[in-house]
C-alpha cells in the first residue's frame, strides 16, 4: 500500500503524513501543480489532496484532476469526484440537495435580470444574497426590501462582484478581533487587504450572470455544523456575529453536546446515506417548528477546532466519549480501508 498526498502547510496533509509515519504506511510527498502529476501518482494506490477554495490554482482543476486520477487511472482519491465537485459551488449544491428531498432552505437562482426583477415584485422580504462561492460569509447580505434587491440585481448582470469582499473581509475579522476570536497580525492585514487586493481576488474571474437568493429562517441565534467522516460525526454551534444574522465566521464556537440538537445529527446521516460523499460539512438553521434546515454544504472544514470535540456520534445515534478527537485521522483511516478492502 502506497499514498500519494500533495502536502501544503496548516492543512489536512500535515495529519495525514503523521497518521502513515505513526502507523508505518508508505507514502509519498507529491506535487499536484507539476506537469508530470498523473506520473507521480502511478505507482501509488491512492491520492489525497485537500485542496482549497482560497488557492486560486486549485479552482482551476483540483476537481478535473481528482476526477481523472479515480476514473481513468483507477486510484483511491480523497476527495473522490463524488465529495468534492459541488465544493464551494452553492448553485450546484442546490440542484443537488433538492434531487434528493433534502431539508434545504429555499432557493431561488435567475439566469437573467428580467426573470430576477419580476420575482423580488412577489417575494416576502427580508431576503439571504449570496454567490455561488465563497466562506466565513463574505459575499452574503440580508435583502430588507425591494429597492436593496434591485440594486443587487442590477449588479449582477452588469459589473458584477469581485470574489473577495474587502469591506466584509475586515468586518469579519474585527468582529473576531473584539471577541478575542482573531490576532492582531489577522486584524492588520484585514486593512491592507481593503488597499491593496488578494492574489487570489486579482487572479479570480468576477461572480456575474447569475443572480442567488435564499429565503430568511428568522429567529435563529447560530447555526449548528455537522461533520460527517464514513460512519461518525461531530458537531459544533457557531453562535452569531453581533449584532448579526451571520453565524459563519464568528469565531464564536460551543462543542457542548448538551447544546447541540440531536435532529440536526440524525438528519446529517440520513443526507449522507444518500449522498455518499466521503467527508462533509453541513450547516443547518433550526426552521420555526422546529426541524433543521439545511444552508449549504462543504467537503472540508477548518482545523483549528480539530481538538475541541468532546466526542463524537457513529451513524447509529450513539454517543462516544473523547478527549482527543481528529477527523483528520479518520479521513485517512477510511481511504486505507478502502484500499484493504480491494
Amino acid at each position: 500500500m502506497r499514498i500519494a498526498i500533495h502536502h501544503r502547510s496548516d492543512s489536512y496533509s500535515e495529519q495525514w503524513i503523521e497518521f502513515c509515519q505513526k502507523h508505518n504506511i508508505q507514502y509519498k510527498i507529491v506535487d499536484a501543480y507539476a506537469n508530470n502529476i498523473l506520473e507521480q501518482v502511478a505507482d501509488c494506490d491512492a491520492f489525497m489532496w485537500h485542496h482549497h477554495f482560497h488557492q486560486y490554482k486549485d479552482c482551476l482543476f483540483a476537481k478535473q484532476l481528482m476526477y481523472v486520477i479515480e476514473t481513468q487511472l483507477g486510484k483511491f482519491t480523497y476527495p473522490n469526484y463524488n465529495t468534492c465537485w459541488h465544493y464551494d459551488d452553492k448553485m450546484g449544491q442546490k440542484y443537488l440537495l433538492e434531487a434528493i428531498g433534502a431539508p434545504y432552505v429555499p432557493t431561488h437562482i435567475f439566469y437573467t435580470q428580467k426573470e430576477a426583477l419580476e420575482w423580488i415584485q412577489q417575494t416576502t422580504f427580508p431576503i439571504v444574497f449570496k454567490l455561488r462561492s465563497g466562506a466565513s460569509s463574505e459575499n452574503v447580505r440580508l435583502v430588507k426590501n425591494t429597492k436593496q434587491a434591485k440594486w443587487l440585481i442590477k449588479q449582477s448582470f452588469g459589473t458584477g462582484f469581485e470574489q473577495y469582499n474587502r469591506i466584509n473581509g475586515f468586518k469579519t475579522q474585527w468582529s473576531k478581533y473584539k471577541n478575542g476570536h482573531s490576532s492582531f497580525p489577522d486584524l492588520l492585514r484585514s486593512i491592507k487587504r481593503i488597499f491593496v487586493s488578494t492574489e487570489f481576488s486579482k487572479l479570480h474571474s468576477k461572480e456575474i450572470g447569475y443572480v442567488y437568493f435564499q429565503d430568511f429562517i428568522p429567529n435563529n441565534k447560530f447555526d449548528i455544523r455537522v461533520l460527517v467522516i464514513g460512519n461518525r460525526a461531530v458537531a459544533k454551534k457557531r453562535m452569531n456575529r453581533e449584532n448579526d444574522f451571520r453565524a459563519s465566521g464568528s469565531g464564536r464556537l460551543i462543542f457542548d453536546k448538551e447544546q447541540i440538537d440531536i435532529k440536526t445529527v440524525e438528519t446529517a446521516f440520513e443526507i449522507n446515506r444518500k449522498l455518499k460523499m466521503q467527508s462533509v460539512a453541513y450547516d443547518f438553521l433550526l426552521s420555526p417548528n422546529g426541524k433543521p434546515v439545511l444552508t449549504e454544504i462543504s467537503y472540508c472544514c477548518g482545523i483549528k477546532s480539530n481538538k475541541d470535540f468532546p466526542g463524537y456520534w457513529t451513524d447509529d445515534m450513539q454517543w462516544h466519549e473523547c478527549d482527543n478527537i481528529n477527523f483528520c485521522d479518520w479521513i485517512i483511516e477510511n481511504v486505507v480501508a478502502e484500499i484493504g478492502q480491494k
